[in-house]
């Protein structure tokens, strides 16, 4: 009976981890496909970047010194966050609710510098509308920016799930998606600082 019970026992967990592999590798497929729309909205920003109408350029609007703060803050988020993957692993509950939490600070300042950048533009008269330029600055910033508010709401949850749940495998799983999910972004940023910023003001 107690041998019958250990084979049982040990065929759930290995049917488990099973189960988290494919997650992850689930996770990892939808990564490459947001990567293709990603990649399509750089192509479509590259076509409309020369048809600035009339209007300022990105030389005339952009800042370098306050990207380079928004920069900052997502990419020591992503440093914060592997701390709390260190912590998850050691079974440290209290170290990945301090961890995440420093992340999300910092991806919520992200955010925040980000809309008050989007305020300015906009009440200076160069919003969307204004060009093709403004137009395709404006899709391809502010859909990155609405993938790091959706990984900040994501955190969120696991946060909750961390605190109420522990530290299950089936929590470590969620939390090595969301990332994965949060260093993408952090790739995908540096690719919009190039891109965006530093070739546009150079």
């Amino acid at each position: 009976m107690t041998s019958q019970s250990i084979n049982t026992h040990g065929h759930d967990v290995h049917e488990h981890h099973d189960t988290s592999s494919m997650t992850q590798f689930g996770f990892w497929i939808y990564l490459m496909t947001d990567c293709l729309l990603f990649a399509s909205v750089f192509a479509t920003y590259a076509v409309l970047y020369p048809n600035v109408n009339g209007g300022p350029s990105g030389k005339d609007l952009f800042d370098l010194k306050y990207v380079l703060a928004e920069t900052f803050a997502l990419l020591v988020s992503s440093i914060t966050y592997g701390f709390a993957m260190v912590c998850a692993h050691k079974s440290n509950r209290a170290g990945v609710l301090l961890w995440l939490f420093v992340t999300f600070l910092l991806g919520a300042t992200f955010i925040g510098l980000e809309l008050n950048e989007f305020h300015h533009l906009i009440i200076e008269g160069n919003g969307p509308s204004r060009s093709a330029f403004l137009s395709g600055f404006f899709a391809l910033v502010g859909m990155h920016g609405l993938h790091v508010t959706v990984g900040l709401f994501w955190m969120i949850a696991n946060m909750v799930e961390v605190a109420r749940c522990g530290l299950g495998r089936r929590t470590i799983t969620r939390l090595s998606c969301l990332s994965l999910f949060w260093h993408f972004l952090d790739i995908i940023w540096i690719c919009v600082f190039t891109v965006v910023y530093l070739m546009g003001v150079l």
